[in-house]
């Protein structure tokens, strides 16, 4: 085996550590002598390897080549379309590679920088492909003819879609006067030079770029003079401070084209707002409205008039009447509503015809009311004197009275568990509402609900509140009050020996003039209410009739007290079953202390009673029942005025243990 060059040089070094490595053997038994060391060739290459490794091969390129760039230069010549397609292409390999020309092109001739080039057959029918050898950048220019393509009045030309990063076309016309239409792309340059047309687009690459052109075609209306007719139709709201004016404006073109409608406006109306789909901008000159629009309307437009003025509250009135100016023949009318109480005694007119308001459109036929006179335009001149005068009476407004809650009352019973008995009571004048929502605090149980006295079922709402049947007054009747009542039970925290106590209070659909509230807690605290929207006081009776009739317990009340008019036997016997609940729930809470348990003969009774009336008759469902509250222990009274509807009032009390007893 003979080395040159570096084989012999690395053959050295191996040699060398083959001799140390051996030296240090040989260095052990000295009776073996020194000399030369052969190793097998493999060995030998797998050394080599180690000392000089081979450089890794380079990954071959993502592409073989790009097609960066198409620029389509063409003129309509005829039915075809001829000129050049430059395809700017980016040879990444080294090596041939093949470059597809876009489909659908009639390619005359090609060249490669300027040399004659073949073109080959691609992998698709009717395809070519053109085919480089060297890498950088090369221009492929095609001689191309498109066809152009006739329908009705357009011509188009479509360029086929093609895989490049920017495609533009530049497309000459031989005439002028044309209009065009770019799909696929947008259209950046439109030029009209030397009795020629010249537009630049630039496509998407991912679908065709389609030229389509036709004839412009030439209006002279804008040369004419103007010739136009219109509608106008005003609706006047004569108010006790103000009168509005309303009105709607249609304008007809006949010949010519309007850039602006003027509008002739009556002295001291101010004019706050002109809307309309052509509407451009509008202008209060001297005694008339300036309309123009977006661009010269042709046909029709049709906008709408906001404005007001000053006219006197009641007596004679002149009403503004707007004209529109510059016009053949003006239709439409006016509308004269009186707004509050009053109604219209006498009217005078000039150049105008009464009619009905559905005469004059759904502008004014929507607005109909029994204080609301129409007139329409006689027929005739357009600058014919038209004018309306109109008398008008006010009454005084008498307040109606449709629903309220005059007077609302709760008594709270509270533990030191945190249980809380609630009655809550309410005088109710009505004559238009049918029932009174009642939205409970969460969690709340009722026990009982009665409406004057007598007990019923609440209905309830779809989400989850509670509705009491009202009563009406007849008509022409004052509202009398009357009362409604709820009875119910909700659970809260169990008092420390200090901290704060949230209650809130239902939520009414009805506003309430005034509130009072008599909270009643645990002896062995003291209480001290928040500020708020109630106030301490001393306490009140009932202000209201409705309240204070029968309502049977104010402060000390005994459980089964009166049970209020209109209450039958089975009411009262159920409401002693009621009255050992609520005694036995008052003394599970420890709000009470000491109370009285019913005597055994007020059971047997009560018991004796119900198998009576069980005998008697089958009863579906269950029995509504009138319940007393127990008030026990001390008290404070809390008032409040003029809540609103639909709000929820809250009390917030701190209390303090005094007694030991109270943290058990």
């Amino acid at each position: 085996m003979i080395l040159h060059g570096k084989g012999r040089f690395g053959l050295f070094l191996c040699i060398l550590a083959a001799l140390a490595f051996t030296s240090g053997v040989f260095a052990q038994d000295s009776s073996r002598s020194s000399g030369w060391i052969v190793i097998p060739a493999a060995d030998y290459q797998s050394l080599r390897a180690k000392a000089y490794p081979a450089e890794p091969i380079p990954e071959p390129p993502p592409v073989q080549a790009t097609l960066t760039r198409i620029n389509y230069d063409l003129t309509i010549t005829g039915d075809m379309a001829a000129g050049q397609a430059v395809l700017v292409v980016d040879v990444i390999k080294d090596g041939w590679v093949r470059i597809p020309i876009p489909s659908s092109l009639l390619v005359r001739a090609a060249k490669l920088d300027g040399k004659p080039v073949a073109l080959i057959g691609g992998d698709q029918p009717n395809s070519k492909s053109a085919v480089f050898n060297h890498q950088g950048r090369a221009e492929l220019q095609l001689d191309i003819v498109l066809p152009v393509t006739s329908t009705a009045a357009n011509e188009s030309i479509s360029l086929p879609p093609a895989v490049a990063g920017i495609t533009q076309a530049s497309i000459q016309l031989p005439r002028q006067g044309a209009e065009v239409k770019l799909t696929g792309g947008f259209l950046s340059e439109k030029s009209e030079v030397a009795a020629k047309s010249r537009w630049v687009g630039y496509g998407r690459g991912s679908e065709p770029l389609v030229f389509t052109w036709w004839k412009k075609n030439e209006d002279h209306r804008s040369s004419q003079p103007l010739r136009m007719r219109g509608s106008l139709t005003e609706f006047i709201g004569l108010g006790e401070d103000s009168t509005s004016i309303q009105a709607e404006v249609n304008a007809e073109i006949l010949q010519g084209a309007a850039q602006e409608i003027r509008i002739q406006l009556p002295d001291k109306v101010a004019i706050n707002q002109v809307a309309g789909a052509m509407v451009a901008d509008w202008e209060m000159r001297p005694g008339e409205l300036a309309v123009t629009f977006l661009e010269p309307v042709e046909k029709t437009a049709r906008f709408l008039i906001g404005g007001e003025t000053r006219t006197p509250r009641d007596g004679q009135i002149d009403i503004p009447l707007a004209r529109l100016l510059n016009v053949e023949r003006e239709t439409g009318g006016v509308a004269v509503e009186v707004l509050g109480a009053g109604e219209i005694k006498d009217l005078k007119s000039a150049g105008l015809e009464s009619a009905d308001a559905s005469d004059l459109g759904e502008f004014v036929s929507n607005r109909q009311s029994p204080s609301l006179v129409a007139f329409r335009f006689r027929s005739g001149d357009a600058k014919a004197i038209r004018s309306l005068a109109v008398n008008v009476a006010r009454y005084t407004q008498e307040a109606v009275l449709m629903a309220n809650i005059e007077e609302a009352r709760y008594r709270i019973l509270m533990s030191n568990e945190g249980k809380s008995l609630v009655q809550a009571r309410y005088a109710i004048r009505n004559n238009q509402r049918n029932f009174l929502k009642i939205t409970l605090p969460p969690n709340a149980v009722v026990w009982s609900a009665t409406l004057s006295g007598k007990p019923i079922r609440p209905g309830q709402a779809s989400d989850g509140s509670l509705l009491l049947p009202l009563e009406k007054a007849r008509a022409g009747e004052d509202a009398p009050a009357f009362s409604a009542e709820v009875l119910y039970v909700i659970r809260g925290d169990s008092w420390d020996n200090n901290g704060k106590c949230k209650l809130a209070l239902p939520v009414l659909d009805l506003p309430v003039s005034r509130t009072g509230l008599q909270y009643f807690y645990p002896p062995w605290y003291k209480v001290t209410p928040e500020p708020g929207v109630f106030r301490m006081q001393a306490y009140q009776e009932p202000a209201s009739a409705a309240l204070t009739a029968g309502s049977g317990g104010g402060v000390g009340m005994g459980m089964g007290a009166g049970m209020g008019p209109g209450s039958s036997a089975a009411t009262a016997s159920s409401a002693a079953e009621v009255n050992v609940k609520t005694e036995n729930m008052v003394l599970e809470s420890g709000s009470s202390v000491g109370a009285a348990k019913p005597s055994e003969k007020a059971t047997q009774a009560l018991v004796d009673r119900y198998r009576t009336q069980s005998q008697e008759g089958k009863r579906a469902g269950i029995l509504p029942i009138k319940m007393d509250f127990p008030a026990f222990g001390p008290s404070i009274f809390l008032v409040s005025e003029l809540s609103a509807e639909n709000q929820s009032p809250t009390i917030e009390i701190n209390y303090e243990a005094e007694k030991k007893g109270g943290t058990r």
